[in-house]
């Protein structure tokens, strides 16, 4: 298995992790979940920052050529990814909780 993690620095960029967000929830979401080989994306932001950004979990075999769905983030921020890491993932470990506001894990 294989992780992206892509960030981006909102200071030149007119958009806001609460703009993103709420595209997130009103859009972006459904369309990453039957993409062939992505096991798991998670979006992140942090306040402190001003990022946001995305990990994803990919299979190994998952290759460059997978159609994904477009790039919301970028199309909206304005750029491409200020951050872009690849990495092989060694193990995993996934505690049985839940998440406290509600929202799925």
């Amino acid at each position: 298995m294989r992780a992206v993690i892509s960030w981006w620095d909102l200071n030149s960029s007119g958009q806001t992790i609460e703009s993103l967000r709420s595209d997130l929830l009103a859009h972006g979401v459904e369309e990453w979940k039957n993409v062939p080989g992505l096991r798991l994306k998670l979006w992140i932001s942090d306040d402190s920052t001003n990022r946001w950004g995305a990990v994803m979990l990919w299979d190994d075999d998952a290759g460059t050529t997978t159609v994904m769905p477009a790039n919301r983030a970028a199309q909206r921020i304005g750029y491409p990814a200020t951050v872009r890491l690849e990495a092989r993932v060694e193990a995993t470990a996934q505690a049985q909780s839940s998440s406290t506001d509600g929202r799925p894990l």
